[in-house]
């Protein structure tokens, strides 16, 4: 009956998007026993899709409602589904491994036994589905990256969804936590850190109040997550998010331990992975040649030319303007790359265009 129940989960969490989903693997199964209780796999599986009021999935499982309830608040505690209030009401959304109940588990930067066993059962788990299912390969891509736009040249059209500063404007409810890849990395070793600051995972909205209720983020104001994003982009993080307009929630990945990063770069042309539309353009009379655009790039795009000027390959470019943030000269801005779409304006749009090119 118990390995019946883990059997469905595994099926429903195929069904579900993300970078990882279940698969009928020995390794998957470890980790949902670890994650999920008998109780909680079987109401993670029977979860409609979008967000429901506990009686409706009760209603589903044949069980009693305030029963069904209470093993729905204990997953999103656990970070095992999303939940929000409507109308006075909890409603209960199902989550897919990634982007969610992976991350969810090392948002809150802790580091107990449990959180070790779990770091080290995903990592086990990721290397088993990888080498199962190889690279994957995307028609459309489902994250993309916003550039640093104080970096465009102002002679190219800027879009809100290019801004990231916008997105600070836009949200009241703003938090951050824990950059779960690297945190993942130190809970298996603790040496493992390449020294990149950790709190800069931020949410918005929905998202936010979701983790800073669960307790796997903080409140912050916007001043707040201007001076994160700042210390971000002087580290060369690159921000990665979502491949839609309406973004809920934005990473600030590095090369070595991110998995959006990792993912594209262990494809054969990262560029087309995922990217943000624009391409550095250098200045030859204020560029030294000094290489420092060259020892930042985290997809190892750029390379000095026989003329001793910085050249990015578009292949590998994703037009993250790390090179250009770097840059002691200021001679790098960014310009917008030909041939690529605008990001889907909404969730159903981002859903389509999935679908479409699926």
């Amino acid at each position: 009956m118990t390995d019946d129940v883990y059997k469905t989960l595994c099926q429903a969490l195929a069904r579900r998007p993300g970078r990882y989903q279940g698969l009928d693997i020995p390794e998957f199964y470890t980790l949902a026993r670890e994650l999920f209780t008998p109780e909680e796999a079987a109401a993670c599986a029977a979860q409609p899709r979008g967000l429901h009021p506990a009686g409706e999935i009760a209603q589903i499982l044949g069980k009693d409602e305030a029963e069904v309830a209470a093993v729905l608040e204990a997953m999103a505690r656990k970070g095992l589904c999303f939940t929000m209030t409507r109308e006075g009401q909890a409603h209960y959304a199902p989550l897919p491994l990634v982007p969610g109940i992976f991350e969810y588990q090392f948002m809150r930067g802790t580091f107990t036994d449990h959180d070790r066993r779990i770091a080290r059962l995903v990592r086990e788990f990721k290397q088993a589905y990888d080498a199962a299912q190889g690279v994957p390969k995307e028609a459309f891509p489902s994250t993309r990256v916003i550039p640093v736009d104080r970096k465009i040249e102002a002679k190219n059209r800027i879009h809100t969804y290019d801004q990231v500063l916008s997105y600070i404007d836009d949200y009241d409810d703003i938090a951050v936590s824990t950059c779960y890849c690297r945190h993942q990395a130190r809970l298996i070793d603790e040496n493992d850190h390449c020294g990149n600051p950790d709190e800069v995972c931020l949410q918005f909205g929905q998202g936010a109040q979701f983790v800073i209720d669960r307790g796997m983020g903080r409140r912050i104001e916007k001043a707040e997550a201007r001076d994160i994003l700042e210390r971000c982009e002087e580290a060369g993080l690159v921000h990665s998010t979502v491949n839609r307009q309406d973004i809920d929630w934005l990473c600030n990945c590095c090369a070595c331990h991110c998995v959006l990063l990792k993912t594209a770069l262990a494809t054969p042309r990262p560029g087309l992975f995922m990217n943000s539309g624009f391409q550095p353009v250098v200045d030859p009379d204020l560029c030294t040649a000094c290489g420092t655009c060259v020892d930042r790039c985290p997809t190892q795009a750029m390379a000095m030319t026989d003329e001793d000027l910085p050249s990015s390959d578009p292949d590998r470019c994703i037009g993250c303007g790390v090179c250009a943030t770097g840059c002691p000269e200021d001679a790098i801005a960014l310009e917008e790359r030909p041939g690529f779409l605008p990001p889907p304006e909404n969730r159903r749009a981002y859903r389509e265009a999935l679908k479409a090119n699926r």
